[in-house]
């Protein structure tokens, strides 16, 4: 948010980070395969359990059900991005087309909402509403009533102060990077036509390879393979396959 001179830190960087994706299956399939990862890692649940969500509703319904159902205590964060983007909408309504001041409207607004003032923030928009009544019907109007509702109705998930007290990042910078990285490097190549069953194959391979897990999954591919295609077709000690070569992994 524009901090002074000499006043920035070096960003904490994301570490042990652990890919997953499923693009045949429901979200709530892939929220609770990474509850699951991080039931491993913190199979006690002593730490500290941070979710950052975009604010859509069904995926926060899914993650909190899936915290109920492992019993495990989460702080769900709506990403600070999103929330800057219903200040921008909201701010050009009380705005003239191109006006340079709306940025420092922005600015303060969510920087009240850093500080956890969200309730004020969302007082402002009804008083310049009031003051300057939309057009009924009008884009205006509705962009107000959804900012509104959507800054009321993520109150519990707005808790900027605990999350910076605690070193806790509350933007998915790292979430959307790996989005990029993972699907749309592979998946948007020029000309690529997918289907979802070769897509999926493809992108559990890139997730597989991005978690350094590549050359243990291809011993158990090969395995696998040998079991299917050899050993379960001979008599009970009959292992007939021999030697065999390959060519190592996949390239991705």
């Amino acid at each position: 948010m524009r901090p002074d001179p000499g006043t920035a830190t070096a960003a904490p960087r994301a570490e042990n980070r652990w890919y997953t994706c499923d693009i045949t299956a429901g979200r709530d399939v892939t929220i609770g395969k990474v509850f699951a990862e991080a039931d491993r890692r913190d199979p006690g649940h002593e730490r500290d359990w941070v979710v950052l969500a975009d604010g859509d509703s069904h995926q926060i319904t899914a993650i909190e059900k899936e915290a109920t159902r492992r019993r495990v205590t989460v702080t769900i964060i709506v990403d600070l991005i999103h929330v800057l983007e219903y200040l921008l909408k909201v701010g050009w309504c009380f705005h003239k087309p191109r006006d340079n001041t709306i940025e420092g409207w922005v600015t303060a607004r969510a920087l009240d909402i850093l500080r956890g003032d969200t309730r004020g923030v969302i007082a402002l928009v009804k008083d310049l509403a009031t003051q300057h009544p939309p057009k009924p019907g009008s884009e205006h109007e509705r962009l107000i009533r959804t900012t509104v509702g959507y800054l009321t109705n993520k109150l519990p998930y707005l808790d900027y102060p605990r999350a910076l007290a605690g070193g806790w990042p509350i933007s998915t910078g790292v979430i959307e990077g790996a989005c990029r990285h993972l699907v749309q490097d592979r998946m948007g190549i020029t000309g690529a036509r997918w289907g979802l069953t070769g897509a999926e194959a493809v992108l559990a391979l890139r997730a597989i390879k991005t978690n350094g897990e590549l050359d243990t999954y291809w011993t158990y591919h090969l395995q696998q393979e040998n079991q299917r295609n050899h050993l379960d077709h001979y008599q009970p000690g009959q292992d007939l396959t021999g030697p065999h070569q390959h060519n190592g992994p996949p390239r991705l």
